[in-house]
């Protein structure tokens, strides 16, 4: 058996980089990271309340989807969030029996304070490497984030 190319070890590196990343324990550690200090949101409502923050007012069936969490998890989450005053249900202007989740003004801060916090970590970690290389690595996060959310083009894994 031959030695992998470099590119192999590359991509098997990056590939296991990427599965880190998904998995539940190093989101929960990230996400205790962001919401210390953010009223009303932890490491089970982040993911809830981070969706709705991209998708807009939703359904929770439809931020379930989006988020990739099970239905009625979404809704205890967002009941939680609803509490805590970050987020109201309304009536569904396109169908009359369901009802959209949406921020409230208080949701819309917490949001500002949690990508703040994201930035802020991000910032601090990527600050010890060499000059230019955290700009290049952005470009190619940006590009392989892009190529992962792309519909499949035919490419086999």
């Amino acid at each position: 058996m031959s030695e992998p190319s470099p590119d192999n070890t590359s991509a098997a590196r990056v590939a296991a980089a990427i599965g880190a990343l998904a998995q539940r324990a190093t989101r929960a550690g990230l996400y205790d990271k962001l919401t210390s200090g953010v009223e009303g949101v932890d490491a089970t409502t982040y993911p809830v309340l981070s969706g709705l923050a991209r998708c807009g007012p939703v359904t929770a069936t439809r931020l379930a989807e989006a988020i990739g969490m099970d239905r009625t998890v979404t809704t205890r989450y967002a009941t939680r969030l609803q509490e805590a005053g970050l987020i109201v249900r309304r009536p569904d202007p396109s169908d009359a029996r369901a009802t959209q989740l949406a921020l409230t003004e208080d949701g819309e801060q917490a949001v500002l304070a949690l990508r703040g916090a994201m930035e802020s970590f991000v910032a601090e970690e990527l600050s010890t490497w060499p000059p230019g290389e955290a700009a290049a690595f952005a470009t190619r996060l940006e590009r392989l984030t892009d190529a992962i959310a792309r519909p499949d083009t035919g490419r086999t894994p």
